[in-house]
Order: structure tokens, then C-alpha cells, then sequence
């Protein structure tokens, strides 16, 4: 009977564990690559690069993008190509957000595209400063080939790193 007892304390223990630690996992970003894998529709290949809209005299804040927010250099955000607007859902002044799976150098993000562009031939996004040092820490690439962008279906995603 002890030992039953014991058997279902530790069970209870190992539950709220696990419980927890998903918990935990939800709100600090980080997505399980199963869950964006399903989410996914289909990926673009090309060359990544990264912007900084900021110009002496620009408006104070940032300049707006697309959606109509500031940019921020601080956030997980990214530009698309304008060619490729409607495939990640139109990105139009003031529409909800859309996100995007960001994979390269062994290294998965997921960001939210908030802004389009006329990006150079072979680019296809434009990843903003917090962004581009998860993928280059020391910002020295400038370009990162080889970059598979994914649009994620749904507007319920957390931007960061995945797993």
C-alpha cells in the first residue's frame, strides 16, 4: 500500500514537471519544431540580408513599415520581398500580423513579417537587427545564403527561436 502511494506521489511529481516546463517553454517563445513544421505552408529558398531603416533626419521612433508599426531593431521582425507579399498573407497597413519560419545556418526563428520591400535579385527577406544576429552574431555576413522562409498559417505565434 506504501508503495502505491509512493508510485502515485511521484507520478503527480513528474506531471506538474512536465507541465511547467511546457508552460514555461510557451511563454518564453520557444516552439516545439513539430508544432511549426505542421503550421507550415510552403517554403521559399534565397538569400537573406538585413536593414536598418534609420537615416539622419528620419522621424522620431522609426520609420512605419508596411503594417503600419514602427520598426524596431529590438524585435523579431522581417521584411519580405514585395513579389512575395500575397503568399504571407498580403502584409497590408493595419491587417493582422503574419509570421514566418526563418531557417538557416542550423538555426530556426520565427518572425513576424510586418514590412515589404523591393529586395536586390536572390534576396527574399530582409531580416531586421535582432533577427539577423541570431543567424550572425557579430553581424558580419551582411547576406546569409541559403535561407528557407516558411509562412506559418494562423496569427497566434510568439517570435524567437525554435527549440
Amino acid at each position: 500500500m506504501v508503495f502505491r502511494s509512493s508510485a502515485a506521489v511521484c507520478g503527480a511529481l513528474v506531471t506538474l514537471a512536465v507541465s511547467v516546463s511546457v508552460a514555461r517553454s510557451e511563454t518564453t517563445g520557444v516552439h516545439s519544431s513539430a508544432v511549426v513544421v505542421a503550421a507550415s505552408g510552403d517554403a521559399v529558398v534565397g538569400a537573406a540580408s538585413t536593414y536598418n531603416p534609420f537615416k539622419p533626419g528620419k522621424e522620431e521612433g522609426g520609420p512605419s513599415t508596411a503594417s503600419g508599426e514602427r520598426y524596431d531593431p529590438k524585435v523579431w521582425t522581417a521584411a519580405i520581398k514585395t513579389s512575395l507579399r500575397q503568399k504571407f498573407g498580403g502584409v497590408e497597413f493595419g491587417a493582422r500580423p503574419k509570421y514566418a519560419l526563418v531557417e538557416a545556418v542550423g538555426k530556426k526563428v520565427i518572425v513576424k513579417i510586418n514590412d515589404v520591400g523591393p529586395l536586390r535579385p536572390g534576396r527574399i527577406i530582409d531580416l531586421n537587427e535582432r533577427t539577423m544576429r541570431h543567424f550572425d552574431p557579430g553581424m558580419e555576413l551582411g547576406v546569409i545564403p541559403d535561407v528557407t522562409v516558411t509562412p506559418l498559417s494562423g496569427d497566434d505565434w510568439t517570435p524567437g527561436p525554435v527549440g
